[in-house]
């Protein structure tokens, strides 16, 4: 039998991207059931995958957009001060460990995990490997920031507090979100608490400074860059990158950007709906409490497959998705659009 759920939105029917990674996600879930269906989908990956890999992927995910032969240091933020180790771009073969070159950091450093991480070997798999975690940095400033815990600060990367370390304006956001990505991923082995300081917004076990930065700093194009090679590669992308309202869908706090313009918590109300009962795999029936002139359906990249001129008269209607394959569907009806899953 095929399954509906509905969403109302009040809001004007807008496509989104991504279709074929989230085509099977219901990412318009809130809080703890968002949450796991996240976990969910990320637990499909490459298990194959090798620290060792990233230092090839990284030259594609981490290019400088300006200049592809040079890659980007998290936390670099001067390239022209004649010091190497501020350093905001690198050239792509100055892979090492000697002064002034590039190695991979671990954002969530594997010593803070609970239970530890593991050694950083080239053949080694799993949680140390995950790219999604790593990113290019500076020799010496990987090892300025070694484990520290990530705390608020302002200005450019260092430390502060009580051997804290602030990653930048530039990039807090960046950690934000693969902070983020690591917990739904991995659960109470990379607790926020364990890697970053701060108070924990209230009912979750989420900081209130990771969901500020979401939104402070928002997505740039560099992070954009990295989801489609890491899907490729790894078989799995950072969704608080391809949608960072997802971070307030899940755990509340300041509302970041939704880039999909249909996710907006302060505007949906979930409902729910039934199946026409004859026969109940190929009818749906939408109850209203008003009659309704039009009903159009749309794939999830806003092109239309359906529309449906309506002329009963009685408080509900009756389409046809016999020929809908399994999948996420919008539906417009009337000033309103609300989500159909067909199952």
């Amino acid at each position: 039998m095929k399954k509906t759920l509905f969403l109302i939105l009040l809001l004007p029917l807008l496509s989104f991207g991504q279709q074929d990674y989230y085509s099977d996600t219901a990412v318009f879930l809130t809080g703890n059931e968002l949450l796991l269906e996240l976990r969910l989908k990320l637990s499909i990956h490459n298990e194959n995958y090798t620290y060792g890999d990233f230092r090839d992927t990284t030259l594609i995910t981490d290019a400088n957009s300006e200049d592809s032969s040079e890659v980007l240091l998290i936390y670099g933020f001067n390239d022209t001060d004649g010091d190497c180790t501020t350093d905001r771009t690198r050239a792509n073969n100055l892979f090492g460990g000697d002064t002034c070159e590039f190695n991979r950091e671990h954002t969530f450093p594997r010593s803070l995990a609970n239970p530890p991480m593991g050694e950083a070997n080239n053949a080694n798999n799993g949680i140390v490997a995950d790219p999604h975690n790593l990113r290019p940095s500076d020799v010496q400033r990987n090892g300025n920031r070694g484990s520290k815990k990530f705390a608020d600060g302002s200005g450019n990367s260092g430390d502060v507090g009580s051997g804290n370390w602030y990653p930048g304006d530039e990039w807090k956001g960046d950690v934000a979100r693969i902070i983020m990505y690591m917990y739904v991923r991995y659960g109470e082995q990379c607790l926020p608490s364990l890697v970053a300081e701060g108070e924990l917004q209230e009912g979750t076990d989420m900081l209130q400074v990771l969901l500020q930065w979401n939104v402070d700093d928002p997505v740039s194009a560099e992070e954009i860059q990295r989801n489609d090679p890491l899907e490729q590669e790894y078989g799995s992308r950072n969704p608080f990158i391809d949608n960072p309202i997802l971070a307030t869908n899940i755990w509340g706090g300041p509302a970041a950007e939704d880039f999909w313009g249909v996710l907006s918590i302060n505007s949906v109300e979930a409902t729910t709906t039934t199946l026409y009962p004859n026969p109940a795999d190929t009818f749906v029936t939408i109850n209203s409490t008003r009659n309704y002139n039009q009903i159009n359906i749309y794939d999830i990249l806003g092109k239309k497959i359906n529309s449906y001129q309506l002329t009963s008269e009685s408080n509900h209607s009756t389409i046809d998705v016999s020929s809908l394959q399994s999948g996420l569907y919008m539906i417009e009806i009337d000033d309103t659009v609300k989500r159909l899953i067909i199952e």
